[in-house]
């Protein structure tokens, strides 16, 4: 039967459409720039409605290759988008069109260089996959993403030791102000207790390289399109971390406590779905952490987000919104007394 036939792959290339954009936008420039920040954030709500979700999910294909494929071909998609802001920046300067081209492709730095970089990190360390992680982490500056995500975040998710998971009633704002040092130190703690201490930390070294590489773009290609660069990275850091946000909020357990489906928010809509790589079946990706992201599939129990991720981002940013909104939704055993 057609219902059980696994969804066609080729959805998923959609995915690729707003770093095209956004290379084109930054190649032409003028107010071509804001193309990605219209698409992404524009459109992107409205096509998570207009786009729908399934009556009932397919079950996953049983190659993986095309999938696989489409990770790499995200990552060197990023460092193409990466340099077309650079290029962008030496001809505009200070201009307004290097800032939105700088976040045009934060946005798409978020999906093809963070995004990529979770599934790749979590495959064997020193591995070539695990190295393409690796730099399109450099890309955005988050080198420690990938220690903290694994070591911390899958083992303590929704508890007060986790930095990456947002507390009941608490903004995205505060949360991100509280995660994104709180990540950093906790990635370093993980290196400190198998005594990699000092130098011998892997977070500090490429803490280090960041910085070095920040002073060498500064020294020799000039302060603005460092500026580009940097405003990306954090543009780029800001969307992964609104995204943390709404994965695990005011879903709190015990340290010792059991991890189950109640503890992850998931969401459907197929556009999300689709263009951010399944990151939206976050309770299964806990659960089965080793399963590829195309093998994921929704549980029926766990709790479900009022829209998509790009339909939630606009939601996030107005705290009383959010809670309007997502609080009747959170499962009554996690709301505080």
């Amino acid at each position: 039967m057609a219902a059980d036939r696994p969804e066609a792959w080729t959805w998923h290339l959609l995915g690729l459409v707003n770093p095209g954009i956004v290379f084109a936008g930054n190649l032409v420039g003028g107010i071509w720039v804001a193309a990605g920040v219209v698409y992404m954030l524009g459109l992107g709500p409205i096509l998570d409605v207009l786009f729908g979700k399934a009556a009932r999910p397919k079950p996953p294909r049983e190659s993986g290759l095309p999938f696989e494929t489409l990770l790499y071909v995200h990552a060197f998609v990023q460092f193409t988008v990466l340099g077309s802001l650079l290029y962008r920046a030496s001809i505009d300067g200070s201009s307004w069109t290097m800032w939105v081209a700088a976040i045009s492709t934060g946005i798409s730095s978020g999906v093809s260089g963070i995004i990529v970089a979770h599934e790749l990190g979590h495959t064997k360390p020193k591995s070539f996959s695990w190295w393409v992680a690796r730099l399109n982490l450099l890309s955005v500056l988050y080198l420690h993403f990938t220690t903290e995500h694994n070591f911390t975040h899958h083992k303590h998710v929704s508890t007060e030791a986790d930095p990456a998971t947002a507390r009941y009633g608490e903004s995205v704002w505060r949360f991100v102000l509280r995660t994104v040092p709180g990540q950093f130190f906790d990635a370093k703690s993980v290196h400190d207790r198998k005594g990699r201490t000092g130098f011998k930390n892997p977070v500090l070294r490429g803490f280090v390289l960041e910085i070095a590489m920040v002073a060498g773009m500064f020294y020799f290609v000039g302060q603005w399109i460092t500026i580009a660069f940097l405003l990306q990275a954090g543009f780029a850091i800001f969307l992964l971390e609104y995204i943390n946000y709404i994965r695990h909020y005011g879903l709190k357990r015990e340290i010792r406590e059991k991890q189950t489906e109640l503890h992850s928010w998931q969401s459907e809509e197929r556009w999300s779905r689709w263009t951010l790589l399944e990151l939206t079946r976050h309770p299964a990706h806990h659960l089965k952490a080793s399963d590829p992201f195309w093998k994921l599939q929704p549980y029926e129990n766990a709790p479900t987000l009022p829209s998509g991720y790009y339909g939630c981002f606009w939601i996030a940013l107005i705290p009383p919104l959010w809670r309007r909104l997502v609080h009747p939704r959170i499962p009554k055993q996690f709301i505080p007394n």
